[in-house]
């Protein structure tokens, strides 16, 4: 196109952000955040991330580029695949982090938020495997079994030809990169089902997607007969979804907390004052609060009876005991406009530490059986 080459592979790659982008979205609108933050957060995270994949992948396959007969110049070349998911979720965390920031966002809220998105974005993003005809796995006789291009090694990217035909590889084998499509769309679905059920907090959504995929990635990866480096006879990346499933695992186990929402930091808590010519000029402050359009200097976590009552009315009611510890055990840090004082500041503290001694959520925790979902 234009005299530049089109790469299939890069293409997959981009429609895969656009999705989990899209869903991100989405997810962020629900919790109050204004309209296209996805995209703020997005410049950092994206570029972060395709770095962190491909250094990851430098790291884990060195001898690629940079051992004997190695081409140290092929280590910029990403359409020809290497892309390492354990670096982008590394280096796009950073981004991300760096984006939430700038936005005045918890980064709890935004990783729950992208959680479901990043599968359905990883999934899009396999099918690019198949163009490059890499990441398939070992011999099968099963009927979806995967007719395999033998590579030219000195024309990278190209199939051997002779006469003008491509050759293939004897056999047919596992499409792994299949495997792990199907998977990654069952892991959005399971990590969106249980959200919408349980209302996750402080992150644990995004915890729930790294265990799901982490035990997917593990057998997948065994199946494998692509180039990889080996510890104790295993694949590297098989200890890598182990040790990552532990790091989610734990996380989603020890750290506690109700879903944040948030307002802008300028909310009215108070109704207008009506205008000096009667009511001719009126400010819509409930269509303003429902879609938000503008991004605001900054938000604060609000509790949810406070985030949907500010929804309906354009009108931010004031903080009550309940409420503040609700938003302290979601991660937020609400200004001390307590109405009943000092003492309701105490009282929210003394119900946190109660939930967290207990082993019981505070007021709007995880556990909600009659929860209506984040899909209003």
């Amino acid at each position: 196109m234009l005299g530049l080459p089109v790469r299939a592979y890069a293409i997959c790659i981009v429609l895969g952000i656009v999705a989990s982008c899209l869903i991100m979205e989405y997810r962020l609108r629900s919790r109050g955040v204004a309209r296209w933050a996805s995209l703020d957060i997005a410049v950092w995270a994206v570029p972060f991330g395709i770095v962190g994949a491909r250094l990851y992948h430098l790291a884990t396959s060195p001898q690629d580029y940079f051992g004997a007969g190695g081409d140290p110049v092929r280590a910029f070349y990403i359409w020809e695949g290497g892309l390492g998911i354990w670096g982008a979720v590394l280096g796009g965390a950073v981004g991300a982090w760096l984006g939430a920031r700038q936005l005045g966002l918890p980064l709890g809220l935004v990783a729950d938020a992208l959680a479901p998105g990043l599968a359905v974005g990883q999934a899009v993003g396999r099918i690019g495997n198949w163009f490059n005809n890499e990441l398939y796995g070992k011999v099968t006789t099963l009927p979806w079994g995967l007719e395999v291009h033998d590579m030219d090694r000195s024309n990278p990217g190209h199939a051997t030809r002779i006469d003008g035909q491509a050759v293939t590889l004897p056999d047919l084998y596992h499409p792994t990169f299949l495997y792990e499509l199907l998977w990654n769309l069952g892991v959005a679905l399971l990590v969106w089902l249980a959200d919408r059920k349980y209302k996750f907090g402080r992150g644990r959504a995004f915890a729930l997607y790294v265990m799901a995929y982490t035990v997917g990635r593990a057998w997948i990866e065994m199946l494998r007969v692509d180039e990889a480096n080996h510890l104790f006879g295993v694949r590297l990346n098989v200890f890598t979804s182990i040790v990552v499933f532990l790091g989610g695992l734990i996380y989603f186990l020890v750290v506690r907390g109700p879903r944040a929402y948030v307002v802008p930091d300028d909310a009215p808590e108070t109704e207008p004052e009506p205008a000096a010519t009667g009511d001719v000029s009126q400010v819509d402050v409930t269509a303003a609060a429902a879609s938000p359009s503008a991004t605001p200097q900054g938000y604060q976590v609000v509790s949810e009876s406070r985030f949907q009552a500010y929804r309906r009315t354009g009108i931010l009611p004031p903080d009550t005991p309940a409420d503040m510890a609700e938003e302290i055990a979601a991660g937020g840090h609400p200004v001390e406009r307590d109405p009943a004082g000092p003492a309701g500041m105490g009282e929210a503290l003394l119900a946190t530490g109660k939930a967290a001694g207990s082993g019981r959520e505070a007021p709007g925790g995880d556990a909600e059986p009659e929860s209506r979902g984040d899909e209003r």
